[in-house]
């Protein structure tokens, strides 16, 4: 397995069976062209097999930590250490831009997502509530 840090749109696209639906060219665009954005791939024998993305995110006084936003695996490759891999890879390059930890949020009852978190070094916080605002597409 290798995992990338992707910067081209084609490599998003030839990946896009990996994300919740097809990446848009515009939104793809404006990720890959922020420098606090990450996009990291596992790739088997040249096949993407998972994805990762990070947003950093810095506070006056807190400094700058990773927000790992979305991880996704194939199906096929799913068991194989390949979801593992891909946190552990954006938490090495977390602390390589200097964030102070990663944080992510999960489905209470999605195990797996919480079986690779927990396995890649991840802690579960309690008492957390997770408040959501939903705007209407332009």
């Amino acid at each position: 397995m290798e995992i990338r840090r992707v910067t081209q749109v084609e490599a998003v696209n030839a990946a896009g069976h990996l994300f919740d639906t097809a990446p848009g060219r515009e939104a793809t665009e404006r990720f890959l062209t922020d420098e606090r954005h990450h996009l990291l791939i596992a790739y088997v024998d040249d096949v993407p097999a998972g994805i990762v993305t990070g947003v950093e995110m810095t506070h006056p006084d807190k400094g700058t930590e990773m927000f790992l936003y979305e991880l996704g695996v194939d199906e096929s490759f799913r068991g194989r250490g390949v979801g593992r891999a891909l946190v552990s890879a954006l938490a090495d390059l977390s602390r390589g831009q200097g964030c102070y930890g990663v944080w992510t949020i999960t489905d209470e009852e999605n195990a797996a997502a919480l079986a690779t978190y927990r396995r890649a070094g991840g802690v579960p916080e309690t008492g957390q509530v997770v408040l959501t605002w939903t705007f209407d597409q332009l």
